[in-house]
């Protein structure tokens, strides 16, 4: 850099500003700039954090998550551990003894010490600010592009309303950010010949850490490791381009990486799945979504170092457990089905709870019961009478309520007394002529004696009328995973007992099924009568919200529309202008092709390369370090689309607040792309622009900010409410 004239100053005293004056000058302002964004941030996030004082939206999750993490009681969810520790953490620090219930939202605090975890999860979620505004100026070399895309996310009243409250979310958020601030780190570090460092090593296991974090508290984290993972390869394909460099460089960097980004993290994922699995040792209600092995490790349980008969005899009272994963009891009770599902006989469901309504007694198929000791054998004939209700499981050709390939399975008969509709087969599964069935080891089926169909679970929930349990149906193909059951409980005393301690799986066994579990909970989420939800074209132009308090003191989850509407012209126009410069980079290379350059002393002619060269920088105005703003661009884009697109083809049910991970990569995008257009205006314009766009932010937040901090009164509906002006679109709710 050579030196110039230090402004006006400079030019009245003649001093000469050197390239270390000009270092220094841009690392103050940087921090100044800095230290104003963070202020703002910690203004914005802590105001009225612990308001209101009752129960939000998920916080009914995830706080009764955190009381079973205080209690070491064991429950079901189909997310990863870290993020519901990290909450109990924050909340055992902080005071609070895991004892308030969470029950639903509305339900108020009353002097529960709840404010620790919400603090958490808002510092949390304040820590991506500065996070997102470090990244975008190591991708631009950009202070105005880094205050741009800061502002986007520090004054969207979506993000502060999803940042202040016990969830997951501000969680994820952060540590997804803190995944790309670490990829763009090593990435220049790599790009200043700093390879193997102290400080490269720091930031590539950095970087690995906090991909362990993302995935570690949900699993839509995996799109961000599959970000980092596209990059990497990127920057190691390139370096093997390189032909100045051996190699053994690219070899080197492929181990390197390998052992920072993918053995490291599988460790740390390993480990936070040994102590969650550690912490929850005590029975709880989730229990009955794990096998009968897994449940014997739990204390508490009915399994854990229980004794029982080792085999099912005639006589015994059992509970039968469907042997998929995450398969539950079969249950019945006293109610009918209704109209229009069948004969109107009593419902038999699967149960994913241990409840009294699991029991069956077993019966030989002709008589009540049998004079002396006999067991249960493979080929045997049985009835299985319904302890508290007396009636026998029973199937007959009629279609099943839901799935109508199926047969409906009832209970059927008065005193235990049915008919021949009662009677089923057991079916050991690889079993031999005379095999008995051992209790919670043997895997059967359970063939209808006259329909020749199995009983199973067919996976599909009953409405209401079946209190959202899932539906049990005779299938006519025998050979569906679904019909396989093993005895869990067995009660006899005419049986000599033994422990069963011995079944218990070891950690990675039960990783395994908890994986699978997790994941089939995961595909099996759809949506509560009358609970809302949205689709993902609703989410990018923000068509509507979700409450989170439904109160007096109401929060309603929307973006502010100035972010989230300019953030899609940004999004738009990058996509424009990338098009358009491959094109024209496509037609000057072309053009080179079809005309040979002259040769001058073995000098090709520069004239062509030139050409090149303007027009690249037209369309880069490229003043980075790591890259063009067009490839910074190109990889923020790449981030939106794979934490936005995935979406449209799950069938789970989906909410408003699943955008907001490529909100955060959309709003850098904003700064970045911002920082582009400008750039071709004069110093003072582009400053002037940078000012109005911050004031147009800044207003719009103050104008939507009652639905992060609370509103009271009437509904935007009415006229005499004060957020009547600000109904901008008939879908909005507030």
């Amino acid at each position: 850099m050579n030196e110039c004239q230090g402004g006006l100053f400079g030019k009245f005293v003649g001093i000469k500003k050197t390239p270390k004056m000009v270092i220094n000058v841009e690392k103050l302002l940087w921090w100044t700039v800095l230290a104003i964004v963070i202020i703002i941030t910690i203004g914005t996030r802590y105001h009225k954090v612990t308001e209101p004082d009752h129960v939000c939206w998920d916080e009914t999750h995830f706080g009764k998550m955190a009381s079973w993490y205080i209690n070491r009681t064991f429950f079901f969810d189909v997310h990863p551990p870290l993020g519901k520790m990290l909450i109990a953490l924050s909340g055992y620090l902080s005071g609070y003894n895991g004892r308030f219930p969470f029950d639903k939202p509305g339900d108020k605090y009353n002097g529960t010490r709840y404010e620790g975890m919400r603090y958490f999860c808002t510092t949390m979620g304040a820590l991506i600010v500065p996070l997102v505004f470090d990244t975008v100026h190591d991708f631009t070399q950009s202070i105005g592009a880094a205050v741009v895309a800061a502002a986007y996310i520090m004054f969207d009243v979506g993000m502060l309303t999803l940042n202040q409250y016990i969830l997951l979310d501000p969680i994820l958020l952060f540590f997804m950010v803190a995944s790309v601030w670490g990829m763009v780190k090593v990435s220049i570090n790599t790009s200043k010949g700093y390879s193997y460092t102290t400080k490269w090593w720091f930031f590539l296991f950095f970087t690995g850490t906090m991909l362990a974090c993302t995935i570690s508290v949900k699993f839509v984290g995996l799109f961000v490791v599959l970000l980092v993972g596209f990059h990497t390869a990127f920057e190691i394909w390139t370096i093997l381009g390189d032909l100045q460099k051996p190699i053994m460089e690219t070899l080197n960097q492929l181990l390197c990486r390998s052992l920072a980004l993918i053995i490291w993290p599988i460790c740390l994922y390993l480990m936070f799945f040994y102590i969650h699995l550690h912490i929850l040792n005590h029975s709880g209600n989730g229990d009955g979504f794990y096998s009968s092995a897994f449940q014997s490790s739990l204390i508490g349980n009915s399994l854990h170092n229980a004794s029982m008969p080792r085999y099912v005899a005639y006589g015994s009272i059992v509970s039968i457990k469907n042997h998929k994963t995450g398969g539950g009891y079969l249950h019945s009770h006293l109610h009918l089905y209704p109209k229009g599902s069948g004969p109107r006989q009593q419902q038999v469901t699967s149960y994913t709870h241990k409840d009294e309504n699991n029991a069956w007694l077993v019966k030989p198929y002709d008589k009540e019961h049998l004079e002396k000791l006999s067991l249960v054998k493979n080929g045997d004939l049985i009835r299985l009478e319904h302890i508290l209700t007396h009636r026998n499981l029973h199937s007959h050709n009629e279609p099943a309520p839901i799935s109508k390939s199926h047969m409906q399975v009832t209970g059927y008969g008065e005193n235990g007394i049915g008919d021949a509709n009662d009677i089923w087969k057991v079916v050991i599964i690889g079993g031999n002529a005379n095999d008995v069935v051992q209790t919670v080891t043997t895997k059967f089926m359970l063939v209808h004696y006259l329909q020749g169909c199995a009983l199973g679970s067919s996976g599909k929930q009953l409405p209401k009328w079946g209190f959202e349990q899932q539906e049990i149906t005779c299938n006519a193909n025998i050979r569906d995973p679904n019909t396989k059951w093993n005895v869990e409980d067995n009660k006899n005393n005419n049986l000599t007992s033994e422990n069963f301690s011995v079944y218990a799986p070891g950690f990675f066994a039960r990783f395994i099924e908890s994986h699978a579990v997790m994941l089939q909970g995961n595909s099996g989420l759809k949506p509560k009568e009358g609970e809302t939800t949205s689709r993902p074209w609703q989410w990018p132009i923000n068509l509507k919200g979700q409450f989170f308090s439904g109160n007096d003191y109401r929060i309603y989850l929307l973006g502010n529309p100035i972010v989230w509407w300019s953030n899609l012209i940004f999004l738009n126009f990058f996509v424009l202008l990338f098009v358009i410069r491959h094109i024209m980079l496509t037609r000057q290379k072309a053009k080179l092709n079809i005309m040979p350059p002259k040769i001058t002393h073995g000098i090709h002619n520069i004239e062509h390369y030139e050409t090149i060269s303007s027009t690249e920088s037209l369309l880069t105005n490229d003043k980075s370090t790591i890259g063009s703003h067009m490839e910074a661009a190109f990889w923020l884009y790449i981030g939106w689309a794979i934490h936005y697109l995935p979406f449209w083809a799950m069938g789970r049910v989906l909410y408003f607040h699943h955008y907001f991970p490529a909100l955060v990569f959309n709003s850098m995008l904003s700064g970045v792309m911002f920082h582009h257009i400008t750039g071709y205006l004069p110093r003072a314009q582009r400053y002037f622009v940078l000012v109005i766009l911050l004031a147009v932010l800044v207003f719009s937040f103050k104008l939507f900010s009652p639905l992060a901090y609370g509103m009271e009164g009437p509904s935007s509906k009415s006229i005499n409410s004060t957020m009547y002006g600000l109904k901008w679109l008939p879908t909005w709710e507030f």
